[in-house]
């Protein structure tokens, strides 16, 4: 069966009431292409929020959730309260949380396989940092990360992969198709040899790093690219051309 394509809006640290509220309306009354599943992630406190005043066939996000379902840790949000208040999905292993909050390969790995089991859906993300990508090291990076997630998942169903060169997130600069085609064939290819065929030609592979609406159908148009998560570019109008992206071609 063909791979549905998947966009994700990551809006990290940003938005209000009122801002979300705009670019709820906003999602609401655009002209969605519905072959596609959409998902949005706006910060924790405002998910609530954001679920109940978003059109039925956009899905909401958590950014971050951790490994254990309670307990004494402070400032942390378990997958099961995400479920418990309706949230589907949540974006693990982004890389300023591997940056900036030192998170492990392994940790991932663990929050990865405990969010599954609490019934939520993943977005997976593992991508190369540009000195890694200049020494050459960019496929033994992005295997490495992906190994540590794939030795705690038994069933692939409910992950989707997110490749996000550190290097072009947030910087304006875009992997180019073939550059991004040619990893997003590697992770096709190492899960084919690691884990099955089957779960090789099923599982979505996102592209991340300075999507817009002027690079997006380009991108779409790569046999291995599945989607995009996006970031800066989902508290504007273009999400919506981001999201239509596919029904260009």
């Amino acid at each position: 069966m063909p791979r549905k394509f998947i966009v994700g809006g990551n809006f990290k640290l940003n938005g209000s009431q009122s801002s979300l509220k705009t670019l709820v309306e906003g999602l609401n009354q655009g002209n969605l292409d519905s072959n596609v599943e959409i998902v949005v992630s706006p910060p924790f406190v405002y998910l609530d929020q954001v679920r109940k005043a978003v059109r039925k066939d956009v899905a909401v996000a958590g950014q971050n959730c951790y490994s254990k379902s309670s307990g004494a840790f402070t400032g942390e949000v378990a997958p099961e309260m995400l479920k418990d208040i309706g949230i589907e999905w949540v974006i693990l292993g982004h890389s300023e949380r591997r940056e900036i909050f030192k998170e492990a390969d392994d940790e991932i790995g663990l929050k990865v396989a405990h969010a599954l089991k609490a019934g939520l859906k993943v977005m997976a993300c593992i991508g190369e940092k540009l000195e890694e990508r200049e020494a050459d090291k960019t496929t033994e990076v992005v295997v490495r990360q992906l190994a540590a997630i794939a030795k705690h998942v038994s069933d692939w169903t409910n992950v989707v992969i997110a490749y996000e060169p550190v290097w072009a997130i947030g910087t304006g600069k875009v992997a180019t198709p073939d550059q991004a085609q040619e990893v997003h064939k590697n992770i096709r290819a190492w899960l084919k040899e690691n884990v099955s065929a089957e779960v090789a030609e099923a599982t979505r592979i996102m592209y991340g790093g300075s999507v817009n609406g002027g690079n997006a159908a380009t991108l779409a148009k790569e046999e291995d690219i599945d989607g995009f998560l996006v970031g800066g570019a989902s508290l504007k109008p273009e999400f919506v051309t981001i999201c239509n992206a596919k029904a260009k071609m």
